[in-house]
């Protein structure tokens, strides 16, 4: 994986509100040089459709922008941050062309979230509560207890984390942690919490670390099940690999990009199981609102009655979220969703401040109600909307094209798709009622993409006809049928340069329309990669060891049967005993009918092999710490049974690079 992640600061210097910005370029007819990816300039279609958005939208509001600079204490103008290695993992400054007018190769509402994504430092956003904001993804949230700080949601990576506080203690002074609280189980808010505190300070000072129900096995179990393949659709999602500029990274909606630093995880001490659950934490009251099956499948918020002040955590954010994230995850339940926020609102209805794990806070009763209410309607109307078309026959794509907002909704900032979208979210609630087949036959069992490509391009008449029309597309603004069209031809031929550069020019004119920012990502990506390949390494496992270590067992294992090459296994039988010397735990692998089935039980006696331990050895062999071969013929583990049987059994599990081809066949 290419660890390109910086991260933007633009109105560095107008959070002080006396620097004049600078005017973007506009578009001129002319051709702009290509920028270092090699992408195309704007065309008048795009810039047209981006001019046209800017006269729909109140671009001129500053209320947003007087919210996200209010009650700053410090920022850091050099905000970088880089590893012990030396590799940089965020640049603020990188950012500083976010500024003024949009450009036309940027959606202007996209432009609009970007220059408020880059507004960051410390902030005071009630008393004793305060946020970093731009460190990383997400917010860094401190509460000031009695003894120390209350640290909610420690970012991404260790490097990053450490920097934030690093940060505080320098303008809010030396106070130690006396709690941490995980609103949620995605990375964002988890992984750098060793950057915030040891486990030996943990441990010595009986720190609690709170976290909703079932925290540990969902922030775990996706990385460690399914995260090869999350990780390579997070390149597209995220855009890593692109050049931060004008053609290319501006915002992911969120904020200004991921941290790929170095992960961790501290097991959580407090469960918060219900809704409703008070806590006295380092003497500040909490009211915690479990809400497990939201944002996340673990998540909850929390309420601070003695301040009037509501933490949403990621329920709500200053954009419409993902029903289902292009990286790909489980789709997420959008009446449900709908419904804790309105629970939310009858439980505190009182509320004064708003603040959340992404963006800004709001401040006023009436202010923070409205928002509330237009993010919950939003959800729901989603949902009830999609399923309406549904019942009257409407697939996927079609009500995806037919569903709008309505105006009252639409024209509300923090309902824009700058992270999820209106489009792919539909097709989340269509996919949770129906699955994925339309009920067209058709569609029940079509031809794979190369198949397809290769029927496609011999009616449309051979490759140089299908190019000509794509061309004459393209000319008149279609790059949706353009991508359509000549994503079979590249799915027939990948080798064929002349179409590999007309879908990229119509990847780069659809990214540079996206109001959302991981469309922005997963197009611009696509085109890079038609122009430059794909990457060449996967994800880095060791770099995630102090977060995977706390995952359970079985989620390996399961993992293991999901790489188990069937067809390598044959009709081989085969059991292997695996006991973990430090657990005190064993567990039974069996191998049959091609299908890997594990069972924690006594080691079995008629094993082929047995395999004795550490859970610590185990990991550095699961993630390439450890080579495989050298290992098992070593004296550090035990063996009982053949070990060619085990090296056998060992080579039947693939092991994905993660750098599989996306845009290509």
């Amino acid at each position: 994986m290419q660890h390109v992640i910086a991260v933007s600061l633009v109105l560095a210097v107008s959070l002080s509100g006396c620097t004049k910005a600078k005017k973007a370029p506009t578009y001129d007819g002319e051709n702009l040089p290509p920028d270092v990816a090699g992408n195309t300039s704007p065309t008048a279609t795009t810039a047209a459709l981006n001019a046209e958005l800017s006269e729909k939208l109140p671009l001129s509001d500053q209320q947003d922008f007087e919210d996200a600079k209010r009650g700053l204490i410090a920022s850091d103008p050099e905000l970088r941050v880089s590893t012990a290695g030396g590799k940089q993992i965020w640049n603020m400054p990188g950012y500083d062309f976010i500024e003024g007018d949009a450009p036309v190769s940027v959606n202007p509402s996209l432009w609009r979230q970007a220059r408020l994504n880059s507004i960051h430092g410390l902030f005071e956003v009630t008393k004793g509560v305060y946020q970093l904001r731009g460190y990383d993804l997400a917010n860094m949230s401190l509460i000031e207890g009695k003894t120390g700080w209350i640290v909610v949601d420690p970012l991404t990576a260790k490097e990053t984390a450490a920097k934030a506080m690093s940060f505080v203690r320098d303008h809010l002074g030396d106070k130690p942690v006396s709690a941490i609280i995980y609103t949620h189980s995605h990375i964002d808010h988890f992984g750098g919490v060793l950057g915030v505190i040891s486990p030996e300070e943990v441990a010595e000072r009986k720190v609690p670390i709170i976290a909703p129900e079932f925290f540990l096995e969902e922030a775990t179990s996706e990385n460690v099940i399914a995260g090869v393949a999350m990780g390579r659709r997070s390149l597209f999602m995220m855009g890593p690999r692109l050049p931060v500029g004008e053609r290319g990274h501006v915002d992911t909606g969120l904020g200004k990009g991921v941290a790929y630093g170095t992960f961790g995880l501290l097991p959580p001490s407090e469960i918060i199981t219900k809704t409703g659950m008070e806590m006295t934490i380092d003497g500040v009251k909490f009211v915690f609102q479990n809400a497990p099956g939201s944002e996340a499948p673990s998540e909850m918020t929390f309420y601070l009655p003695d301040s009037k002040t509501f933490c949403g955590a990621e329920v709500v954010s200053h954009t419409m979220h993902n029903l289902y994230t292009l990286r790909g995850a489980k789709v997420r339940d959008a009446a449900k969703w709908s419904g804790y926020i309105d629970e939310a609102i009858e439980m505190f209805p009182d509320v004064e401040v708003y603040f959340g794990s992404h963006h800004w806070p709001i401040w006023g009763n009436d202010r923070i109600i409205d928002f509330l209410e237009k993010q919950r309607d939003t959800y729901k109307y989603i949902n009830d909307q999609t399923l309406r078309l549904a019942l009257h026959g409407g697939t996927p794509r079609e009500i995806a094209e037919e569903l709008e907002l309505p105006e009252t909704l639409q024209t509300s900032f923090a309902n824009r798709g700058y992270y999820g979208t209106l489009k792919h979210n539909v097709k989340a609630v269509y996919q949770r009622y129906f699955g994925w087949y339309d009920g067209n036959p058709s569609n029940l069992d079509p031809l794979p993409p190369a198949a397809a490509g290769a029927k496609y391009v011999e009616l449309a008449g051979g490759a140089a006809s299908l190019l000509e029309n794509a061309q004459s597309a393209y000319d008149q603004g279609e790059y949706r049928w353009v991508a359509e069209l000549v994503n079979h031809l590249v799915f027939s031929d990948p080798d064929n340069q002349e179409a590999r550069e007309l879908l990229a020019k119509a990847y780069d004119q659809l990214g540079y329309q996206a109001e959302s920012g991981p469309w922005r990502d997963v197009y611009l990506t696509g085109a890079f990669e038609l122009r430059h390949g794909g990457p060449t390494e996967g994800i880095d496992m060791a770099a995630m060891m102090d977060m995977i270590k706390y995952a359970p067992v079985e989620s390996f294992l399961t993992a293991m049967a999901a790489r188990l090459n069937a067809p390598k296994a044959g009709a081989k039988d085969m059991i292997v005993n695996l006991v973990f010397t430090d657990l005190d735990e064993s567990y039974v692998l069996e191998l049959k009918n091609s299908v890997l089935r594990h069972y924690k039980r006594d080691p079995h006696p008629d094993a082929n092999v047995t395999l004795k331990v550490t859970h610590e050895l185990y990991l550095k062999m699961l993630t390439g710490k450890a080579g495989l071969k050298d290992t098992l013929f070593s004296d550090d583990l035990e063996i009982d049974g053949s070990r060619l049987d085990l090296v056998s059994f060992f080579r039947l599990i693939d092991k994905p690079t993660g750098t599989f081809d996306i845009v290509t066949p």
